[in-house]
């Protein structure tokens, strides 16, 4: 595997960084995970564009422009012979001192992986997943906002242990306030007769960008949008729910809590929308030129 590493493209046993980056030492810094399908890089410049959003709330000065960034990252798709993969672009705050102070650290750098991702078995994809709600609780907007996509996942991965320790692979986590957030590392999504519910980003949620695309094709599918607050009895009541994510994709939930939803199979319009997706996936996308 060959990785880009501030502006060029080595080996991966040449792609190292130092014991003192921030990234490492604190978690300092942000990160994008991106799909390639079918020769072509999906939704490059929103996830950029993303990128940039998330350095700038954490006051990380990315070095090299957004048009630059998008080449490197088609750049290690072409050196990896990419077809159809998964590209992970890091930005860490770069080497610094032992101390917090992230002014100290003078040089970002700047990290793209890309290969192959298996998220869940494949046999869940047609078969549903079960999923339980967890006692961790999203962070609060104010204290580390969700909506930033840093490279510290302590919180989703707290819940990830909870999820794995109750016998799944996937779990909903809860706000502060106790309404539903999102999944440790997806978004979720409701149908409750033709509308299609999401909870909105000042709840806890992330902005995917699968998110931004199932809301954008959905009424194509007959499905009305909106973003509402949820809590677990809407999950519970749902007619169908399902995750989206860069990774995921969209997988369906059949069982929360051991409620078992929609008759235990995936529903109609979700299968619809998996449809849906897959011909955006095939048709939209920066080529790997």
């Amino acid at each position: 595997m060959k990785i880009y590493l501030n502006g060029k493209i080595v080996p991966e046993q040449e792609a190292v960084v130092s014991v003192f980056d921030h990234g490492l030492l604190y978690g300092d810094g942000v990160f994008e995970g991106i799909r390639a399908y079918h020769g072509k890089v999906f939704r490059l410049v929103e996830h950029v564009d993303r990128l940039y959003r998330s350095a700038a709330a954490i006051a990380l000065n990315i070095p090299m422009s957004r048009e630059d960034m998008c080449a490197a990252v088609v750049a290690t798709c072409k050196a990896n012979g990419i077809n159809d993969g998964y590209v992970r672009l890091i930005v860490t705050r770069g080497v610094g001192s032992l101390g917090l102070n992230p002014y100290l650290c003078k040089e970002p750098q700047v990290i793209i992986i890309a290969g192959a991702i298996q998220l869940y078995p494949k046999e869940l994809y047609e078969t549903g997943m079960n999923v339980v709600t967890v006692g961790t609780i999203r962070n609060h907007v104010e204290a580390l906002n969700p909506r930033i996509k840093s490279l510290n996942y302590l919180n989703n991965i707290l819940a990830k242990i909870e999820a794995i320790n109750a016998g799944v692979l996937e779990c909903i986590m809860l706000n502060p306030q106790g309404f539903v957030a999102e999944a440790s590392g997806d978004n979720i999504f409701v149908i409750r007769g033709k509308t299609l519910i999401t909870p909105p980003v000042w709840c806890g949620a992330l902005e995917g960008i699968t998110r931004e695309v199932v809301m954008q094709i959905a009424p194509s599918c007959g499905l009305a949008v909106k973003e509402d607050v949820l809590t677990r009895y809407d999950l519970y009541t749902a007619d169908e729910l399902f995750l989206t994510g860069t990774a995921a994709e969209i997988i369906s939930v059949v069982n929360v809590d051991r409620r078992v939803i929609g008759g235990g199979k995936p529903g109609p319009y979700t299968l619809e929308l998996l449809k849906a997706f897959a011909v955006e996936t095939k048709n939209t996308g920066v080529p790997i030129t």
